[in-house]
């Protein structure tokens, strides 16, 4: 649980750098501190990856997700590798993130907001600083943009120049992001297409293909009234935004950026993290008079906090009032990882206090974090019927509270691995071995992850009544 000591009282005049004044956690002891002062400076003459018009436009739908009027998917990798910059894991990411926005969008009958955790997530949080095998104790791996996961002393020491290497992956996932979202992969038109083969012999495979069609019809006839793909930008493009966890702040604050000036401007610019369009806070580092929380406090992105068991109705009205003091509708997204069994008497006390504040907030439900296990040959899975377990109570919860279940936080990637158990595919312990590639904790794949939407598609639904 977190102190609900105050934070200090913040200067008026935040700048980039200063988190630097306040303790920081999960942050690697880099050997060479100029060199990463070096790779910084070059950070900081690189283009923006993301711009203030783009985060405006997600904190605007945003607002509309509080309000209940759209809702917020966020998905993709626990940790991106930069092994895997040939754009097969970003497209088959975002190939089933389109699938669940539609099942999603259809059954609710309001906008998806669709973000990514992609081109920039290569910053792990952990439990120890160091690891030990066979006698021998180095750095724990914390993610590509850090140090190398093969366990030898080269590898394990924190690199500067692999900041360079996560801008240049993120820059080229990205440019790949916004092709597929605006040149014709996402036209509706191309529903049957984005059916991965494993999936399409599945059930929700099945069941995804049936309301394909009804779609398609609906296309038909809108077709002979006029509006097509030509004429008609919704049909053909999609919103896509980018997000991942604030963990390295060297990085974050070398790519802050203050949007430029607009002529006849009543407000002064806001400094932006032009890294991702949203960036999040972990249990780990959430704490009020920390680093962390200093620097997401003066961004004008979107903020999202990861919200576990421990966190206590004081703790979390502390955190607004830190990252939201003026209570701005699409500024903060709670994201809570409570475990199925344990939500049911933890969130609502939180619903309860946020919504007798008056805080504008987004409740996202990340079923994946809090129901994490591992087998008895020692390997890290998490159990379908968990996930849904939680969500089906996540969204229960909030029913008896009369407030908005916003949205859904899941680590999945479109392709067909072996990494959770259970889904109608019934995969066992003795699957998870066959196509287990996660850099760090399991995901679902793109039949679990398309099986998990038509859930949280029925949930939706039924509030409409």
């Amino acid at each position: 649980m977190l102190t609900t000591t105050p934070p200090p009282s913040p200067s008026p005049a935040w700048q980039p750098d200063s988190w630097r004044t306040r303790p920081v956690r999960q942050m690697p002891a880099y050997p060479d501190p100029q060199a990463l002062d070096a790779a910084c400076a070059q950070l900081r003459q690189f283009p923006p990856l993301i711009f203030a018009g783009e985060v405006q436009a997600l904190r605007a739908q945003l607002a509309e997700v509080a309000a209940g009027r759209g809702f917020l998917l966020q998905g993709g990798d626990c940790a991106e590798s930069f092994d895997t910059l040939d754009g097969e894991a970003a497209r088959e990411t975002f190939r089933v993130m389109l699938q669940m926005a539609v099942v999603l969008t259809y059954a609710a009958a309001r906008p998806v907001v669709k973000v990514g955790r992609i081109a920039g997530q290569y910053a792990k949080p952990r439990s120890a600083d160091t690891e030990t095998q066979g006698g021998v104790t180095l750095p724990s791996y914390r993610g590509d943009i850090v140090n190398g996961a093969a366990f030898t002393a080269h590898d394990r020491a924190p690199q500067p120049e692999r900041l360079l290497r996560a801008y240049s992956a993120s820059a080229a996932t990205l440019n790949l992001l916004r092709a597929l979202a605006q040149g014709g992969f996402a036209d509706l038109h191309q529903l049957h297409g984005w059916t991965a083969d494993f999936v399409r012999a599945s059930p929700q495979g099945q069941r995804y293909q049936e309301l394909a069609d009804r779609i398609s019809e609906t296309l038909g006839f809108m077709a002979a009234c006029g509006f097509t793909s030509d004429n008609t930008p919704q049909l053909r493009e999609v919103a896509f935004y980018t997000s991942h966890e604030a963990l390295l702040l060297p990085y974050e604050e070398a790519l802050t950026r203050r949007e430029a000036p607009l002529a006849g401007a009543t407000r002064p610019a806001d400094w932006f993290g032009a890294s991702a369009h949203m960036l999040w806070l972990g249990e780990r580092t959430r704490q009020l008079d920390g680093a962390h929380i200093e620097y997401l406090r003066g961004i004008a992105n979107p903020v999202g906090v990861k919200i576990g068991p421990g966190a206590s109705a004081e703790d979390v009205l502390a955190l607004l009032q830190a990252l939201d003091p003026a209570r701005e509708p699409g500024r903060v997204v709670l994201i809570t990882r409570m475990g199925a069994g344990q939500l049911p008497a933890k969130l609502p006390p939180l619903l309860a206090a946020v919504k007798a504040s008056g805080h504008p907030v987004v409740w996202s439900c990340d079923p994946m974090h809090g129901n994490t296990t591992t087998t008895a040959q020692g390997v890290k899975t998490r159990d379908f019927a968990k996930v849904v377990q939680e969500v089906r109570e996540f969204f229960a919860a909030h029913a008896q509270a009369g407030t908005v279940a916003g949205g859904l936080h899941v680590e999945l990637t479109g392709q067909d691995v072996t990494e959770c158990r259970g889904g109608s595919q019934n995969l066992t312990d003795e699957h998870l071995q066959t196509r287990y590639t996660t850099a760090c904790d399991p995901r679902l794949n793109g039949s679990q992850s398309l099986e998990l939407a038509f859930l949280v598609a029925d949930l939706l639904k039924a509030q409409r009544g």
